[in-house]
């Protein structure tokens, strides 16, 4: 490697500065802790509400739905389900449709559970809501859901 072909501190301070890639991981960490101190009351992480919530639906959806909602691969999904899973708050069942897929549903205890935790979320929610410099958060998700 020649010293033309070095990586210099500028271009350190310009990732710093300009990665969207970086500014985005920081800022779903920040997020994440955020929701995860609100919701620890509730016994959940953010992330389990989010993957509990997937499920509240009018038919239980199959295990592909919702790892392709939550931008999970199946591997993944399966070890956050399985604590949820021995609290009795979800069940996996055979999908009828076909034996080798699986199909998720909330049990009561676990639509009570995403209940307790809801106005937590909307609390927390609008306080970040109000954080946004522009006041603006439907352009923050626009933006987020057109690179996502």
């Amino acid at each position: 490697m020649s010293i033309d072909d070095t990586v210099t501190f500028k271009d350190t301070i310009r990732v710093r500065d300009c990665c969207l890639c970086l500014h985005v991981q920081r800022a779903a960490r920040s997020l994440a802790r955020l929701f995860d101190d609100a919701l620890r009351p509730h016994g959940l992480t953010n992330g389990q509400f989010s993957l509990l919530m997937s499920l509240n639906r009018p038919e239980p959806p199959q295990m592909r739905a919702v790892a392709d909602l939550l931008a999970m691969d199946r591997t993944t999904l399966t070890a956050a389900l399985k604590p949820l899973e021995r609290q009795g708050l979800l069940v996996v069942a055979v999908d009828p449709a076909d034996r080798r897929g699986r199909r998720l549903s909330l049990t009561d205890a676990g639509r009570a559970k995403l209940a307790a935790a809801m106005p937590v979320w909307e609390k927390t929610h609008a306080e970040i809501e109000a954080l946004l410099p522009e006041g603006d958060p439907e352009r923050l998700r626009r933006d987020l859901l057109a690179l996502s």
